[in-house]
């Protein structure tokens, strides 16, 4: 399975989802409402209908599973047989053929680690991996600078070439060691994957979540617009830190602050700085991007992540996208959005 980031919560109209991958703690279902949910890549999807025939049930759950069950062998790198593995394990330089799907998570992936000048890489693998966070897990320990300096020899977007011809899409890399990490998308890839299904089962009116990543259509049972609240980042599932009217976007939200583990009285995040090579360390705890795909939500949020609290402000701003970020102080938490964001919130 992926071992996914996601951390922070993001509440669904009428239930309480935690997006850590953990559990959902429901509510009662809204009338004219038909829940669905299960388990995918180390976290959970729900999805939920308005409008649809709960006779469609067993059906629709069937399906939804398959879809993801294709997904986690395409894209995991915790299953040694699936198509990312085989090509992280090919030591060649030869080209070699992906799926048009992992394709298209490649050109996201490569265009949002452009703009933010590599703080989303996702060939950041043999330090996901070296720090304990990859299915090559280890003991809890710090890395020595020289196992880092090995590590991050192994890593760099440039050493990646992606090839669209007319007998398909390949992957190059010049590097033998090169190993690429797709669960810092994946959660967005599949809600994506998961909408198309809906459109394509005839459901318009819905709301789909994996993870942190939540993409909706239509309305709810009430004839309102999915709203979403991002919680504040603490163990307290119901402390709401902004509500939000999705208007038929996605929304993704990367956290520092759940997946982590404690070294000598410190947390050691699972987001990898790319430059240094070690877990991030800054006050920015939380960031939410609101985008037309939850697959480019997904990129951009982990990117953010990465720069920290001023580079992300300024890059929000310079390249207009709807971001909320919360950083943790002395004086407890503080919020920052852009205007792009503001025209989603509710209050």
């Amino acid at each position: 399975m992926i071992r996914l980031k996601r951390a922070a919560y993001l509440i669904g109209f009428c239930v309480f989802l935690t997006l850590s991958g953990c559990e959902h703690s429901d509510m009662h279902s809204a009338e004219g409402e038909v829940v669905l949910k299960g388990k995918t890549m180390g976290t959970t999807w729900r999805v939920t209908l308005a409008g649809v025939d709960g006779s469609r049930r067993a059906v629709l759950q069937q399906a939804i599973q398959k879809q993801l069950n294709r997904d986690d062998e395409m894209l995991s790198t915790w299953k040694s047989d699936s198509l990312l593995s085989r090509f992280n394990q090919y030591q060649g330089e030869d080209p070699q053929p992906i799926t048009a799907d992992m394709a298209d998570i490649i050109t996201t992936a490569m265009r949002i680690g452009r703009k933010t000048r590599g703080a989303m890489d996702i060939t950041v693998g043999p330090l996901v991996n070296l720090w304990g966070f990859g299915p090559t897990q280890r003991s809890p320990h710090a890395p020595r600078q020289r196992e880092i300096d090995a590590a991050k020899a192994l890593t760099g977007l440039r050493h990646l070439k992606l090839m669209e011809r007319a007998d398909g899409a390949w992957l190059q890399k010049d590097l033998p060691g090169l190993y690429i990490d797709l669960s810092t998308m994946g959660e967005g890839f599949a809600a994506d994957h998961l909408a198309r299904l809906m459109e394509q089962k005839g459901i318009t009116n819905y709301l789909v979540s994996v993870g942190g990543a939540i993409v909706s259509r239509g309305t709810n049972a009430q004839g309102n617009s999915w709203r979403v609240a991002v919680q504040k980042p603490t163990d307290k599932e119901n402390a709401v830190q902004a509500l939000v009217d999705l208007q038929g976007h996605a929304i993704s939200t990367s956290g520092s602050y759940k997946n982590y583990y404690e070294l000598d009285g410190q947390r050691i995040s699972h987001i990898i700085d790319p430059v240094t090579g070690r877990p991030i360390h800054h006050r920015l705890v939380s960031a939410t991007v609101i985008a037309t795909t939850a697959l480019e939500a997904d990129g951009w949020d982990t990117g953010l992540m990465v720069l920290g609290e001023e580079r992300a402000q300024e890059l929000a701003l310079c390249q207009k996208l709807a971001v909320y970020l919360i950083m943790k102080t002395d004086k407890g938490f503080e919020s920052w959005m852009s205007p792009q964001f503001k025209a989603f919130l509710r209050h």
